[in-house]
């Protein structure tokens, strides 16, 4: 029996150079499903997207520029992005070579399809 996000994790990570992607609930870092390559830490990466993105939230909130719903943390050998509008955050994890553009469309237009609502 496949998960309600299956197709939208599987589009992700059809994506050239994306190596996974998750569905983590925002206030605990806890993944409810995930599509990963061998060797993907996915518990460290949950944990890591879900308090960048709860941080970003309130920070954005905080300074009256409404809600945030896209995050990118581009490190050395490769990035991690969330966006999110409830409780769960869909979160992708790529190498730096990604077309950043192209993976940001593809995840917003996941958040649209109310898979995440």
């Amino acid at each position: 029996m496949s998960s309600p996000f299956a197709d939208l994790l599987g589009t992700l990570v059809r994506q050239r150079g994306v190596m996974g992607g998750l569905v983590v609930s925002e206030s605990d870092g806890i993944i409810v499903d995930a599509t990963l390559q061998v060797g993907i830490k996915g518990n460290v990466v949950a944990a890591l997207a879900a308090s960048l993105f709860r941080k970003a939230r309130l920070s954005s909130a905080a300074a009256g520029l409404g809600e945030a719903m896209f995050l990118t943390l581009e490190a050395e050998h490769g990035r991690v992005c969330a966006a999110g509008r409830s409780d769960l955050i869909l979160v992708t994890i790529a190498d730096p070579r990604t077309n950043l553009g192209l993976l940001r469309v593809e995840m917003l237009k996941g958040l649209e399809g109310g898979t995440l609502s």
